[in-house]
């Protein structure tokens, strides 16, 4: 990760030094960037802090260190063939709601640098800002204050339970942010300008805090990569919670998780969760609709005019689908019966199977079925979306990745977009997605629109209209394409309302 390796609290000259409100922390030097790892926004979860809403964190007296990642929310690697391709970082300890900040080593005194701060996905169950693919040194040599946070995951975050705040896990994200708000001008950042982006469920949280009455405390502008737009009924996500319980031998209730380690409630729903996948359903954690994080479903929200003054990067890959098929096998066991059962559940058309077979000659089975349900997930949402967002004041500029990776039958699947937007393609974890053959002008022309977007709110091509103009990036880079995929998009149902 870093160039300098040293043991853990061992000081070198001219270790940079920032003092922000709870403390001194003491970051490390690499090259033209400083980092400083593992800062506390809010205090440890657990002990009797556990299943509340995020405390403020406790004073330290003396410089903290602030030279590595705090430790990993409680998670299991991925497995099912996904971990060939998505790393984990396992970190032990309690510290969980932790922070991380590259900033330029040289400024001008009194500067103020536009400011990212970067949420992970990870279905709400695993990831960590400690990744390397999250590594924020190339923002950084652009003139930018970066910012990745940890937050509660699985059942620790986003149980549904009596007597317990729902959405804890993005009631931490926003204290996070809050945090930037209050501290970052001590690292040189503008606390006044500051840019949100996630990735799927990151972006999925984003999309609520967006939707949120007071989604102008938190960020200026947003960028939503590859994230549904949607929270659920809080009978549905409850499912999660009474499946965990049952993996448990429990009822579904506070005093019964809190009884139980965290390592056995991720085992619980570690096993809760095996039969649920994006696309077949099943148990797995989700936003949930109500409460003080999310008070009403966020599309809903925006239809009805939330978040309209924030300028908005939103978009998604071309093939989605393929990171949740090909690990698995699934793609290829997937038969046209498979489709037409699904299409009856989904209430899809067989108009609409035949124009997307149409449009997609010689596909098979499982590529119809995938492209269709990331639609109903992914596709239609952002659409529908900008389109809410036309008349708005705020800006909404959308993007679909559409470069196809080689490696086995990836394609341009979920999370591919990440290294050329981080201008990380010779890390491994990028490379275990693209291959080491990645076109490095896509990840210039990817990573220099994200760079102006956080700086100006622009990112260098039209702002979403009535002709819906959609930046496709392919291998030599992005074009403007107008109704892209519109025919297909509009004869998916409606999603409900």
């Amino acid at each position: 990760m870093n160039s300098d390796t040293r043991a853990h609290g061992e000081r070198h000259e001219g270790d940079p030094i920032v003092t922000v409100s709870s403390g001194t922390v003491r970051g490390q030097r690499d090259g033209t960037i400083d980092r400083f790892l593992g800062i506390p926004y809010a205090a440890p979860p657990f002990g009797e802090r556990r299943f509340a809403a995020p405390h403020p964190p406790q004073a330290w007296e003396g410089e903290r260190d602030a030279t590595q990642f705090g430790p990993t929310a409680p998670q299991t690697a991925y497995v099912g063939g996904l971990e060939k391709y998505l790393p984990t970082v396992a970190i032990a300890g309690d510290d969980i709601l932790t922070l991380n900040v590259w900033v330029p080593a040289e400024q001008s005194p009194g500067g103020r640098l536009p400011v990212m701060v970067f949420v992970h996905g990870g279905a709400f169950s695993r990831g960590t800002s400690a990744l390397p693919a999250y590594d924020g040194a190339a923002f950084a040599k652009h003139g930018i204050v970066y910012v990745s946070l940890n937050y509660r995951l699985g059942s620790e975050g986003f149980s549904v339970l009596d007597g317990v705040p729902q959405n804890l896990g993005l009631l931490d994200q926003m204290a996070a942010f809050a945090w930037v708000r209050r501290e970052i001008a001590a690292f040189g950042g503008d606390p006044s300008n500051i840019t949100a982006m996630g990735h799927s469920a990151g972006a999925n949280a984003l999309a609520a805090i967006l939707a949120h009455p007071d989604a102008d405390a938190y960020f200026d502008r947003v960028i939503l990569q590859s994230g549904p737009l949607s929270a659920i009924a809080a009978e549905k996500s409850r499912r999660m919670t009474a499946a965990t319980a049952k993996q448990l031998g429990v009822d579904a209730t506070k005093q019964a998780f809190a009884a139980n380690s965290p390592a056995d409630l991720v085992t619980a729903q570690t096993a809760a969760i095996a039969t649920g996948s994006p696309l077949g359903g099943g148990p797995t954690f989700a936003l949930v609709a109500g409460g003080d994080a999310v008070p009403r479903d966020p599309m809903a929200a925006f239809r009805a005019g939330a978040g309209r003054s924030i300028p908005v990067l939103i978009g998604s890959t071309s093939e989605e689908y393929r990171l949740w098929l090909v690990p698995s096998g699934k793609l290829d066991r997937i038969s046209w019966l498979t489709v037409t059962l699904a299409r009856m559940v989904t209430r899809v058309s067989r108009r609409t199977v035949k124009t997307y077979r149409e449009n997609r000659p010689g596909a098979a089975p499982g590529e119809i079925l995938g492209s269709i349900s990331a639609d109903l997930l992914l596709g239609r949402a952002v659409a529908e979306f900008a389109d809410s967002r036309v008349d708005a004041d705020a800006a909404t500029y959308v993007y679909e990745f559409d470069w196809r990776s080689p490696v086995d039958k990836l394609g341009a699947a979920h999370v591919m977009e990440l290294g050329f937007v981080f201008d990380r393609l010779a890390s491994a974890d990028s490379q275990a997605l693209a291959g080491q053959g990645a076109p490095q002008q896509l990840a210039d022309e990817m990573h220099a629109a994200w760079v102006a977007f956080v700086k100006t709110g622009d990112p260098g091509w039209q702002r979403w209209s009535r002709e819906r103009p959609t930046q496709v990036y392919t291998a030599d880079g992005g074009r403007v394409a107008y109704n892209r995929r519109s025919q297909e998009l509009a004869l998916l149902p409606q999603a409900a309302r």
